[in-house]
């Protein structure tokens, strides 16, 4: 399981908490969005649960979403809901369905959370107008973070290309004889760059572009902040050892250490801790 990245949208003077472990789906907290409502935010989570229609849509996002999801359970809470003995609390809902859209956590920072689609629905019963506040953070949010990580990925691209020059100086300096021709020459560059490849990504570009033939660009253009940022030093490091004068096999495994090594490295690192990049740089 990834780390937890944790952070807080502003909707008309209310702190929502909201989290993400893939940076693709976030987890808003429904009790921060209850106390827009009522002083007792888990009764007005259960009330809400007890509907019918947001039984029916609970149970709808789970069978897009979740494979373990116990279509059984759903089922019978389906029947029931509505009626005025029928109750319905998040605790209840995940135990006996293997519900993965909402999730409760305990601590001091706990509370009752739920995937972006189905808080943004829950906003919606407690309040349209306040449901758009926190659409509006939520976009800010979305904005700033496809700022950060664009100009990220971006710098780290353009290190991988100042790199590459160094790496090809010393693959002039060192692997190419001066009687080589041309082609020769593009071969020798090519295959040193197709070494970092497999290094990296575990395959040549010539198998990537074959399992990806309607992909504009090569491997390195869709590669992740991370991939990147390794791959310039990649390049960094087996120029040096190149001018050291190791062979290709001795290169490789060295290289492939490092990029094991740096990889699991930035993985653990939560991508809020980076700084923030400005345009004067």
């Amino acid at each position: 399981m990834g780390k937890i990245v944790k952070d807080t949208l502003h909707a008309n003077g209310i702190d929502i908490g909201i989290y993400t472990q893939d940076f693709e789906n976030e987890f808003i907290s429904l009790t921060d969005i209850a106390k827009y409502k009522s002083d007792d935010p888990t009764a007005v989570i259960q009330n809400w649960m007890r509907n019918r229609d947001v039984i029916e849509f609970l149970g709808l996002w789970e069978n897009l979403h979740n494979a373990d999801f116990n279509p059984l359970e759903f089922e019978g809470f389906k029947k029931q809901a509505g009626a005025n003995a029928f109750t319905m609390s998040p605790k209840k809902w995940i135990e006996n369905t293997n519900a993965i859209g909402i999730v409760s956590k305990a601590g001091r920072y706990g509370g009752t959370y739920a995937h972006s689609d189905i808080a943004m629905s829950f906003a919606t019963w407690i309040s349209p107008e306040f449901q758009l506040y926190i659409m509006k953070d939520y976009r800010r949010l979305k904005t700033d973070e496809n700022s950060r990580l664009s100009l990220n990925w971006n710098l780290n691209r353009e290190i991988s290309k100042i790199n590459y020059r160094i790496h090809t100086d010393a693959i002039k300096e060192n692997l190419i004889p001066p009687e080589l021709t041309p082609a020769q020459m593009a071969y020798t560059y090519a295959n040193e760059a197709d070494m970092l490849n497999v290094v990296l990504f575990g395959k040549t570009a010539k198998q990537w572009k074959d399992e990806n033939p309607t992909v504009k660009g090569n491997m390195r253009d869709v590669a992740t902040l991370n991939q990147l940022l390794v791959l310039a030093n990649l390049e960094s490091y087996n120029a040096v050892l190149i001018n050291q004068r190791k062979n290709q096999k001795e290169r490789m495994e060295l290289l492939r250490q490092l990029a094991v090594q740096q990889l699991q490295t930035l993985e653990s690192v939560s991508l809020n801790n980076l700084p923030k990049l400005g345009m004067n740089f």
